[in-house]
């Protein structure tokens, strides 16, 4: 006799079960199962999976749910009453059970979710029909009572349970996992169903595969909770036994009881579940009376080519192609799905919301018909087939773009359309690749962040989209092998990490992706609440199936893709109607225009789409586009893989290099494109007309190719051949048109997407050239939340002699905006919602207070504006940045924020009860704010705010003094170089931000360095002789003048440096630490603090560094060191960024401490190997109402009085980072002698480790007798 289990969780009980259902069902069959059942805890994620995965294997499915139920009502949410539910399991019996199930599943998750997603006894009820229940587990209803010890409870539960079901859908549930309470609930289980007549079952509660599989299910719980393996008290499974047991072992267990057994045979039997594709799912869509969707569908065709394109609507070749096309849709039944996506677009067009196709759909002459898409296909040689192939019958995908600020209007718009019952959006799996596997993994065993993330980031990154598996890894790369043999920690990282590698680890909602239905959901499928990326959109439910199971139902899905670009250009036409009166939409904006061509070669490509870029601005500029055609290849070159042909393609553009065929029948279609093969859709052409393919077997080519689908293409090639010789093409040259394709036509663009994306971007040229202001004004506000690029736009108007003028509570809107000026030409003013930590909300009240009439001063504007509702932070941030610099000195304001704040909300109650109007008016006086007059405006902290609030510099900025004395002697600044050629010779300047010396293969010295200028950043490459000649002139902080050769690579553009000349200190970057002598390290700390966790690394990895490149990636010669440039150390990642460094107030000397003595005895290695933590030693067990003095130590290093000032910020970044690099139990700081006191700065979230070995070292680092350790005495009192 065999066995079935019946109760499972798989993979898709995220975070709780561990193996896929395709494993779970393997293994089941190698145990010589007849079936299977899935019981995931209170979702449904893995039904498909599981029932396409049995089927294959010839396991029948039995589809069921652990649901929860709630002590109460499913709505009641008291935590001190609700908290707690009860397990039951669930067996879909037939197709209605089966629907039961999706009820159940979706209630449990829309209504009913309140620490878990939970339904009641009257929804049970209402919903059991051709359901079969299991009592579940411990934490079922009857067990719970039966451990309570009252079985009383548990008869009652029992007779429910059997009035609603039965006693032949209800089964008491025996499990053994060696647990004493378990072994006490069977007992009292056996008796009620002796006592009452119930059945029993035998289950396993299986959460893994195989038994070795039980470490990996406990990390996973580790990971749900938080927790560390080594912590006592968390949730764990008591043993190794919930695994998938074969029949042989449950037979043993549960020999006493037989019928359990053979009762889990028996359900099986019974249960018959279909869910077999059944067709298309696709909403009734109304048409007019007398109508069908295909002749409404043909009538709105006719009109649409008559309105778009009337000159040649009527032609043959129009007709002809439209025939074509609805004689596709309408034998594959997808007329309503064209309605449905015209009606959606009907609707933005309708409402001024701006909306694009993206991808293939761009190739349908139908969808143009309807104004879903701008781009005419015949005319670009766009291919039908490629976006609906009559030969494999899919469902269309049409992608639409709508701007990203109103995309919600019109899926709200589809929500009441077709009802919220059918409208859903659809969920995403989140899955633990390589290095995330690593990172979570590492955290749970206890192993130290930074070794961590070491070992993370020795994992190659993802290959064509692919992530690279830890097992392959470990074959490719000698450090990550040589960290898998460094240690047994080590290998178990590695090791575990690399079967946990495909994990479930969240779940998520489709960026944009929405499901429409005929029937309400629930029938087809089981509903999710939101999940936290998706609680702001209009549809507030999720499809628990992915997009594969919505593509295998036969649902109708719609992607509601969200393009900024789509923003910018709507409100940059705005403007333009505005202040012009000229009307401009997509599909109006001219693409034929020379002068912005011409614009585009020139390289002025910052802030269009898809084309700014140094790389892309570059080839550009070689280009030198002429039309539209130029552009879209462009667009499709510019990726990994084709890339590399750009020069190439360019050359043979201008007839520098011939343009070669390997047949004459490839020339006309390939001529576009000088003879590369481009686009996908060439090669479909191709094949059709060398070969005789058909369109449909020409797509199934693309696909088969494009996606390495061996076994396809195998066949392919031997159809593809014996095609052309029989069009009288040799077989040779046959074969090698197949091989190239098969070499190079994965990297082959889709030319319906290019051909829509280059015409996008000619369109944002168009706009910014003619109408500078009105574009760049729309182009920051889009970008007003993104620091990065706001100053890079923000840089592009000064070149562009478009002024922006720094924020102003007077004269700025929310987003940015544009200012006449009488004399000249308008100004953009920077928009208050581009400050950090300011929000909407307190901008919407300062903008509703000063209405059409500015503020006149500080008190008028505390009059009028309800600082309460402003909030103190934002105030700050904005008085920081200068938007209050008409009403005074930011300092004196900032002094004074709790004085506004006050008067402010004193003003605001007494107009609230009529003693005071808006304009002062009123029947008492209330006091004013009169800002103090000693207040010391220190430029460079003004500056510092505007950079940390802003992203960038708007009344000066701190490199300007500096460049000023430097600007005669340089040819270009750090944004001008993108547009200066390869190996042309520059002169540049800045002040040194970075070096990295390393050593060649020939054990010569060299160095990256970059300098910074009021612009950006330069990567400098200065060789051996260079370095050996300049070297001392290049330290941080210091202003140099560089002559070199410019270098632009796929990874950047460098200058290879020829000579250096470093301008005097005194009269430039000194000033900056001079000024306001006694504040010298204050501001240093303050300004440099913040980054030196980044710089530690690089400097702390130098020597580490030299020797991986002498050892790994040694230079042949100079050539290849200048290809090097970036694998070395400059490639820093997200996960590779600054921390946050607390500093304390400094503490004030009064004399220097003496250094003679004062290092201890040497400590032995194995007591400076035992951290402790500084607050509070782990030994620590303070008596009640007891004190405890505890010790600890601070290295304390002192920094000469005769430094220069960049030669100290130097050496302070290489002892914090070298210091960081040994933590441990004891703390250091830094001392600076300045206004005649020593002044200490201590890092209280840093620690190091004091041993004498780093004292050893220590001494070798600074001048001898500059350091001394103190101990510092307090108290930890318990309360």
């Amino acid at each position: 006799m065999s066995f079935v289990h019946l109760h499972v969780h798989s993979a898709y009980s995220v975070l709780d079960g561990f193996g896929s259902p395709s494993a779970l069902v393997k293994r089941a069959k190698e145990l010589g199962m007849p079936a299977l059942a899935l019981t995931d805890h209170g979702t449904m994620f893995g039904t498909l999976d599981f029932f396409q995965a049995a089927t294959a294997e010839g396991i029948k499915p039995i589809i069921g749910l652990e649901t929860y139920l709630a002590p109460r009502s499913m709505h009641d949410k008291d935590v001190s009453r609700d908290k707690y539910s009860s397990h039951l399991v669930l067996l879909a019996e037939n197709m209605t059970g089966y629907r039961n199930l999706l009820s159940i599943a979706s209630a449990s998750q829309l209504e009913g979710f309140y620490y878990h997603p939970r339904i009641d006894k009257p929804y049970l009820a209402a919903h059991s029909e051709g359901l079969i229940a299991l009592s579940a587990c411990l934490s079922g209803e009857l067990s719970r009572a039966l451990l309570d010890n009252d079985p009383e409870r548990a008869e009652r539960s029992l007779a429910w349970y059997l009035d609603v079901f039965g006693k032949d859908r209800y089964f008491l549930e025996l499990q053994d996992h060696d647990i004493s309470e378990l072994y006490r609930v069977n007992r009292g289980l056996i008796d009620l169903s002796q006592k009452k007549g119930a059945r029993l079952v035998a289950t396993n509660d299986v959460h893994y595969v195989r038994r070795e599989d039980a470490e990996l299910q406990d990390i996973l719980l580790c990971i749900q909770t938080g927790k560390l393996l080594s912590d006592r008290n968390r949730m764990r499974m008591n043993n190794e036994t919930y695994y998938l047991r074969s029949p042989e072992e449950m037979q043993n267990l549960f020999s006493q009881v037989p019928e359990a057994i053979s009762n889990t045979l028996e359900i099986a039997e019974r249960c018959s579940i279909d869910l077999t594709r059944k067709g298309y799912h696709l909403p009734q869509f109304e048409v007019p009376a007398g109508q069908t969707a295909s002749t409404f569908l043909r009538e709105l065709c006719q009109e649409g080519l008559r309105r778009n394109v009337p000159d040649q609507a009527d032609s043959e070749e129009f007709q002809k192609r439209l025939d074509y096309e609805l004689s596709v849709i309408n034998q594959m039944g997808f007329a309503e799905y064209f309605l449905i996506v015209w009606d959606l677009c009907r609707f933005s067009r309708e409402k001024n919301i701006w909306y694009n196709v993206r991808g293939s759909g761009n190739g349908s002459l139908v969808a143009f018909a309807l104004d879903i898409t701008s781009v005419e296909p015949l005319s670009h040689g766009l291919l039908f087939e490629r976006f609906l192939n009559p030969d494999r019958v899919t469902m269309p995908d049409i992608d639409l773009d709508f701007q990203d600020d109103r995309r919600a209007e019109v899926m709200e718009y589809c929500n009441q359309k077709y009802g919220a019952d059918r409208v859903a959006q659809i969920i995403t799996f989140g899955t633990m690749a390589a290095r995330g596997a690593v990172r979570d993994v590492g955290r749970v065993m206890g192993i130290p962040l930074a070794d961590v993330d070491r070992v993370a980031k020795l994992i190659p990154g993802p290959v064509q989209g692919k992530n690279v598996p830890i097992t392959e890894s470990l074959k490719s790369s000698p450090e990550l092998r040589a960290v898998y043999e460094s240690s047994d920690q080590m290998k178990t990282l590695l090791d575990i990490a690399g079967r946990m590698e495909g994990s479930l680890r969240n779940v998520g909602t489709h960026a944009a992706g929405v499901i429409i239905s005929d029937k309400p959901l629930t029938e087809y499928l089981p509903l999710h609440r939101p999940t936290s990326n998706s609680d702001e959109l209009p549809i507030k439910s999720v499809a628990q199936y992915d997009m594969d199971g919505i593509n295998y139902l036969g649902l109708l899905k719609v992607d509601f893709l969200g393009l900024v670009t789509l923003t910018i250009m709507s409100k940059a036409c705005e403007y333009i109607a505005q202040r012009h009166g000229i009307q401009l939409t997509l599909s109006t904006i001219p693409i034929d225009d020379p002068e912005v061509y011409q614009f585009i070669s020139e390289g002025h490509t910052v802030g269009l789409f898809q084309l700014e870029g140094n790389g892309m601005t570059r080839y550009l500029m070689q280009m030198q586009p002429k039309t539209i055609h130029h552009v879209i290849a462009m667009v499709a070159l510019f990726r990994p893989g084709p890339m590399e042909s750009i020069p190439e393609y360019i050359a043979n553009m201008h007839g520098e290099k011939p343009v070669v065929y390997q047949h004459e029948k490839l020339e006309p279609i390939l001529r576009e494109t000088y003879g590369h093969a481009v686009y996908q859709e060439q090669i479909m052409i191709a094949a059709m007309q060398l070969a005789g393919y058909t369109p449909g077997e020409s797509d199934d080519l693309r696909s088969a190719i494009s996606k390495k689908k061996v076994k396809e293409v195998k066949k392919h090639r031997e159809k593809f051949i014996k095609g052309a010789v029989k069009n009288g093409i040799e077989r040779q040259t046959a074969e090698d048109i197949f091989g190239h394709w098969e070499a190079f036509a994965h990297y082959g663009f889709n030319k319906s997407h290019a051909t829509n994306y280059g015409m996008i971007a000619v369109k944002t040229g168009y706009l910014k050239y003619h109408y500078p202001v009105e574009y760049m004004t729309a182009l920051l506000s889009a970008w007003k939340n993104d620091n990065e690029k706001c100053s890079m736009y923000v840089s592009e108007c000064h070149n562009m002699g478009i002024e922006v003028l720094p924020p102003d509570v007077n004269n700025s809107g929310y987003d940015f905006t544009i200012e006449e000026h009488t004399e000249g030409r308008a100004r953009i003013r920077f928009g208050l919602g581009a400050i950090k930590n300011v929000g909407q909300g307190p901008v919407e009240t300062i903008i509703q207070a000063r209405g059409h009439q500015a503020f006149s001063d500080l008190n008028d504007f505390i009059r009028r504006v309800d600082l309460r509702q402003v909030g103190k932070r934002p105030l700050e941030c904005l008085i920081k940045v200068g938007a209050l610099d008409s009403f005074g000195p930011r300092k004196a304001l900032l002094r004074s924020i709790d004085q506004m704040v006050n008067v402010s909300a004193s003003n605001i109650k007494a107009i609230e009860m009529g003693q005071l109007d808006l304009f002062g008016g009123g029947t008492v006086a209330l006091p004013h704010v009169i800002l103090p007059t000693n207040v010391h405006v220190d430029t460079n902290e003004q500056l510092g705010w505007e950079k940390e609030l802003l992203g960038l510099y708007v009344s000066d900025h701190p490199l300007s003094s500096y460049m000023s004395q430097i600007a005669d002697k340089i040819s270009h600044s750090s944004n001008q170089l993108a547009e200066v050629e390869t190996n042309s010779k520059v002169t540049i300047g800045g002040l040194v931000k970075r070096v990295q010396p390393i050593l060649t293969k020939k054990n010569q010295n060299m160095a990256f360095v970059t300098i910074e200028d009021q612009f950006g950043e330069v990567d400098l490459v200065m060789f051996p002789p260079v370095w050996e000649r300049d070297n001392r002139m290049v330290e941080q902080g210091s202003l140099l003048v560089v002559e070199g050769k410019l270098q632009h690579q796929e990874r950047g553009t460098s200058v290879l440096v020829d000579r250096v000349s470093r301008i005097g200190m005194d009269d430039t970057a000194g000033e900056l630490f001079n000024q306001n002598s006694g504040k010298q390290y204050e501001r240093l700390l303050e300004n440099y603090l913040p980054d030196i966790r980044l710089l530690s690394r690089y400097q702390v990895g130098e020597a580490a560094e030299a020797n991986r490149v002498e050892e790994h990636e040694q230079l042949d010669d100079f050539e290849e060191e200048e290809d090097e440039l970036w694998r070395v150390g400059f490639d820093l990642d997200d996960d590779n960024q600054a921390g946050t460094f607390s500093v304390e107030e400094p503490e004030i000397l009064e004399d220097p401490p003496q250094l003679e003595n004062e290092i201890p005895d040497p400590i032995p290695e194995a007591e400076a190997q035992t951290p402790l933590p500084p607050q509070a030693p782990a030994n620590y067990q303070p008596a009640a109402d007891s004190v405890s003095v505890v010790e600890r130590r601070v290295l304390v290093v002192q920094i000469a009085k005769d430094e220069p000032p960049d030669r100290i910020t130097r050496k302070v970044h290489q002892l914090h980072g070298w210091l960081g690099s040994h933590p441990g139990e004891d703390q250091f700081a830094f001392q600076f002698f300045a206004e005649g006191s020593w002044r200490e700065y201590v890092f209280p979230n840093e620690s190091v480790q004091i041993s004498q070995s780093l004292l050893d070292q220590l001494n070798g680092l600074v001048e001898e007798g500059s350091f001394f350790i103190r101990t510092e005495r307090f108290e930890i009192r318990d309360e």
